[in-house]
């Protein structure tokens, strides 16, 4: 990538720019800044060239400096982080300081702030932190793609629900913030997955269903397992099976292992499939209901 700053910019001559662009060689992304025709669909160049774009790179430098901050932002810092696959990530998101002149163009999408934004490095970007990025992604991910970030980087403890809510309450004209608050509400309450939040919605919470805690640690022979839905005074887990999780024959088998080794310590595990739990909600309720009715008639265990 190339940035051209001015005629006097001796870095690079405005003939070599003015051959490759001729040959094809090089393709403009964004004032003054260039890249070579094979690589201008690459993500990070893409990234790279958006940085350079909104920190001024390709501009004179100025009295006081160039201003702007420039950092990678919204689905596209999401993208740096892991969280969503960049390949798919087609509009660059950066956010820089009011004073900046940076503006949106073609692929490249401009925010500013009255401030520059808090910032991280990660794989030799700058972005903008994690809490902030994906509140700031939220509306502009599509509706089924939302919630997938925000759980994962939870439970992959690169934040918590706490963090983000914090970053959300500095945004309080963000578009679909209630649907957000609600997500973060069930991630605080335990809840894993998807799954997991549909299960709380639709089955564990109903009325006439008791208090369940969920996510609670138990120490095993040489780790610690969580159960995603535990009746403490009847000592049943109720387990809730993604299938992209559980449905191969090794993790069945380690969950089998797992459910001897709860036995063992008088806790009852009862699983319910994706399908089941989706498709026979009212169902499932009752089944639940029967099972701990049955447990509380014969006594704690």
């Amino acid at each position: 990538m190339v940035c051209w700053r001015s005629p006097n910019d001796m870095s690079v001559p405005r003939w070599a720019l003015d051959d490759g662009r001729r040959t094809g060689a090089l393709v403009r992304l964004l004032p003054g800044v260039y890249a070579t025709s094979s690589s201008v669909d690459d993500p990070a160049i893409r990234r790279r060239a958006a940085l350079a774009y909104a920190s001024g790179q390709h501009q004179p430098p100025k009295r006081g400096g160039e201003g702007g901050g420039g950092a990678l932002s919204h689905t596209s810092a999401l993208a740096v982080f892991g969280l969503l696959d960049g390949g798919l990530v087609e509009t660059v998101h950066v956010t820089v300081g009011r004073q900046s002149a940076a503006r949106s163009r073609g692929w490249l999408i401009v925010h500013h702030c009255n401030e520059p934004p808090q910032t991280v490095a990660r794989d030799g970007f700058t972005i903008t932190r994690l809490e902030r990025s994906l509140v700031d992604a939220w509306p502009w991910l599509p509706a089924d793609r939302r919630r997938a970030p925000v759980i994962t980087a939870v439970n992959g403890r690169l934040t918590t629900a706490q963090r983000v809510g914090d970053a959300l309450a500095e945004a309080p004209k963000l578009a679909g913030r209630v649907e957000l608050r609600r997500l973060l509400a069930k991630l605080a309450a335990g809840c894993r997955s998807g799954l997991e939040i549909w299960g709380d919605d639709h089955v564990f919470t109903a009325a006439g269903m008791p208090a369940f805690a969920r996510q609670v640690p138990v120490r095993l022979d040489s780790y610690t397992t969580y159960l995603d839905v535990y009746h403490e005074p009847t000592r049943v887990n109720f387990e809730l099976d993604g299938a992209s999780v559980h449905g191969g024959p090794r993790q069945r088998e380690i969950d089998l292992r797992r459910d001897a080794a709860l036995a063992a310590r008088g806790i009852l595990v009862v699983r319910f499939s994706h399908a089941r739990l989706t498709r026979e909600p009212d169902a499932v309720r009752r089944e639940v209901l029967t099972i701990l009715g049955n447990r509380e008639a014969r006594g704690r265990p």
